[in-house]
């Protein structure tokens, strides 16, 4: 398990400031219908004690900076230009600005850090946990005041958009509920 502590001081020892707030998602497993909620099937998940962390903070200016500890990898994207990248992993936060302001929901730039300890690609939806950390962090740090069945759908749509990966909603729901 990831200690709040690690994820503040690796966030400030990037950014140079503590950050604002740090959100958590946990990934989850299926209790039955793995493959069935994309399908009309019928699914039972649960949350595991394995999550995503993200930590982030304001810019003053339109630059998004992000750092993912998995891929020890920098990003790096004005927020006018946001757009799927071939570079993979900062597409379901990328995806996550899109809908949002897709929405109307107006974003400066921001610094986000992530790290976690769900094991990637091991079908414990880690990439939802992704989404819905950053959805709802930006949604605390912007006071946007979206609820949480909609930041579970914008995760969905980041990763139908961004992504390319044509998901049910199930894992979304499953860590953001």
């Amino acid at each position: 398990m990831i200690a709040r502590e690690q994820i503040r001081s690796r966030s400030k020892e990037l950014y140079g400031e503590v950050p604002t707030l740090i959100s958590k998602s946990p990934g989850r497993i299926n209790i039955i219908g793995e493959h069935t909620d994309y399908n009309e099937g019928f699914v039972l998940p649960t949350a595991i004690d394995k999550a995503v962390y993200v930590a982030l903070q304001k810019r003053d200016d339109n630059e998004i900076h992000l750092f993912a500890e998995d891929f020890n990898e920098r990003f790096e994207i004005e927020l006018d230009n946001v757009a799927p990248t071939d570079r993979g992993w900062p597409n379901y936060i990328l995806g996550v600005v899109h809908q949002l302001r897709e929405r109307g929901y107006s974003l400066s730039g921001f610094n986000l850090y992530i790290d976690g300890d769900i094991p990637v690609g091991a079908g414990l939806s880690s990439s939802a946990a992704v989404e819905c950390a950053t959805a709802f962090g930006l949604n605390e740090l912007f006071g946007f005041g979206i609820d949480r069945v909609s930041i579970a759908k914008i995760g969905q749509l980041a990763e139908h958009t961004y992504a390319g990966v044509m998901c049910g909603i199930m894992d979304q729901f499953a860590s953001v509920l």
